[in-house]
């Protein structure tokens, strides 16, 4: 154990004047930087910072300087000037330099090419010759050692994509080859850990991206906090798939870990919003569209109607349920099928889902037939219990991600498995299916306005029937504070409805009957019921023409037409 000693006072008075030459280092383009500790940096645009590390341990083999900017790319560079593998542009990037034997210090560049001002934070974090070196075999991408991962995102899914690492070397040897051989002694026994991290939901700021940086940049940090998603070996692909969640900040790491000398190393953690800050239309900060939020306010006012009311007004309940059905099927149609925008795609879907609820209700009126509503009800609950169950860590088990067919068949099984107990239970179901659906309706109006992870039960759904490589994503979102309060809400608003309409229709009829029976009922009935006024009025038809004679013929006086006898 090394001796504590004690600082001379002639240090703590030259520690002013230290302080003052770093002060006006940075004033002329120089920032110093010490191992581990981040170092908030400000750029202007064209303007070249130094970025400064002394000091260095003989211990220390390599080093790697990542640097973070919330939404504008930045360079950093080997040298003072942009050159073909010699610099890394991105909103996180990184560079990774091997140490001579006898160097001390490093001189890195960072440059701002493209925008106004930026504020960015970045660190020096040092390795051991034990360490795997992120990213030393690389053949793809254009530095010759790349730490970095290169993260694209759409509207389903981001993925992610780095170079395979290699094993630690000393300083001065040669590194050891990539593709030689596939022994335990070279680059083949690494393994690659997946993280992800989850920035707090609803924020965007610069200040809670920095924060979170910073303690998930290194190994220990992400291990800590993050969530481990998958492992890698060297002979799998170095390629990730999540699920885009627009609005949602979200960190991706690798950290690659050698199993025989126990130690790790991380690549560059990359950042995203699954949408664009520069966009003035759906954009990060206004994400959600005026036709969205519209779309889902008039469901969610329906879904609360027909979360406490549904079953004593089945007509409405059943053009709800009709509108939810064929809606969500059509809107995968033609968003399938077709390359219309996304405002007439709804549209259309808003009026197929009139039609769909305007059938739905007529065939009830003419045939009567509850059976058959009921089992479109139960679909509708099936399919979102089945959507339920694969919102969770279930979801993303391999034998799903890996089959399309193991997924569908297992869902179908789920969803047609409710439709049975209403056979059983018609009334019971049918109220169920009111509390659920129509209060899960509610939570997709809030989500309408504030992003909840609710949402994706059955938006992680939709993505895969509307793209058919979504089954390689993973699904799982983080649950935060606003959507345990949304649990809170769901389940309240469902059990409270069931109970209360089970307890006021207990003494009413199961279903209410088909107008169109009753009508034919009581035509019925007045033809052989002769005793009853009705069966001696004229039919309509009568009725109408006996009017329209009525006002074309002449009315004879009434009156005695003959002479008074005496």
């Amino acid at each position: 154990m090394r001796e504590r000693r004690e600082v001379p006072a002639w240090v703590w008075l030259l520690l002013p004047v230290v302080l003052a030459r770093q002060v006006r280092a940075q004033e002329q383009n120089r920032v110093v930087f010490m191992l581990g500790t981040f170092q908030n940096v400000s750029l202007s645009q064209n303007e070249t910072v130094q970025a400064v590390v002394s000091r260095i341990p003989p211990e220390v083999a390599f080093i790697t300087l990542q640097f973070h900017t919330q939404n504008r790319n930045t360079t950093i560079s080997y040298t003072g000037a942009l050159g073909l593998g010699l610099s890394q542009t991105a909103v996180d990037s990184g560079l990774l330099l091997p140490l001579t034997p006898s160097q001390t210090a490093v001189s890195l560049f960072l440059l701002s090419r493209n925008g106004g001002h930026m504020e960015g934070t970045g660190v020096i974090l040092p390795y051991t010759s034990t360490d795997p070196v992120p990213g030393a075999c690389n053949m793809e991408l254009q530095l010759d050692v790349d730490p970095n991962i290169y993260l694209r995102y759409n509207l389903y899914e981001t993925t992610i994509q780095f170079a395979p690492a290699n094993i630690g070397y000393a300083r001065g040897e040669a590194p050891p080859a990539c593709d030689v051989s596939t022994g335990s002694n070279t680059r083949w026994r690494l393994e690659y850990h997946i993280y992800q991290y989850f920035l707090p939901e609803n924020d965007l700021t610069e200040r809670s991206l920095f924060s979170s940086v910073q303690a998930v940049a290194n190994v220990q940090g992400m291990s800590r906090r993050g969530r481990r998603v998958t492992t890698l070996s060297s002979k799998d692909r170095t390629v990730a798939v999540f699920s885009s969640i627009p609005g949602q900040g979200v960190i991706y790491s690798v950290i690659v870990w050698d199993p025989l000398s126990n130690t790790s190393a991380s690549y560059i953690p990359v950042h995203t919003y699954a949408c664009s800050f520069n966009s003035t239309m759906d954009g990060c900060q206004t994400i959600g569209k005026v036709s969205t939020k519209v779309f889902f306010t008039i469901a969610g006012l329906a879904g609360l109607f027909v979360c406490f009311f549904g079953h004593r007004f089945f007509k409405c309940e059943l053009f709800c349920m009709g509108f939810s059905f064929s809606a969500f099927f059509f809107f995968v149609l033609i968003t399938r099928t077709t390359d219309l925008s996304y405002n007439i795609r709804l549209s259309l879907t808003a009026v197929i889902g009139v039609v769909g609820g305007v059938i739905l209700v007529m065939s009830w009126w003419r045939f009567g037939s509850v059976m058959a509503c009921a089992v479109v009800l139960g679909l509708i609950l099936g399919f979102l219990l089945a959507s339920i169950v694969f919102f969770t860590p279930f979801g993303d088990l391999d034998v799903f991600r890996s089959s399309d067919a193991v997924f569908w068949v297992t869902f179908c099984c789920i969803m047609l498995v409710v439709p049975l107990f209403f056979i059983r239970w018609p009334r019971e179901g049918n109220i169920t299916t009111c509390g659920v659906a129509g209060a899960y309706a509610v939570v997709l109006a809030v989500n309408a306005y504030i992003h909840t992870s609710l949402s994706y039960i059955t938006l992680n759904i939709l993505k895969r029937f509307l793209n058919s490589d979504f089954n390689t994503a993973f699904t799982d979102v983080p649950l935060q504070d606003i959507d345990f309060v949304m649990i809170t809400v769901w389940v309240v608003l469902g059990v409270s409805s069931i109970v209360l309409q089970l307890y006021r229709e207990r003494s009413r009829p199961f279903f209410p009957p088909s107008p169109y029976i009753m009508w034919l009922q009581e035509r019925e009935r007045r033809k052989t019921n002769v005793l009853d006024p009705s069966h001696h009025v004229p039919s309509l038809p009568a009725r109408f023409f006996t009017r329209v004679r009525q006002l074309t013929n002449r009315m004879e006086p009434a009156g005695e037409h003959t002479p008074l006898l005496l």
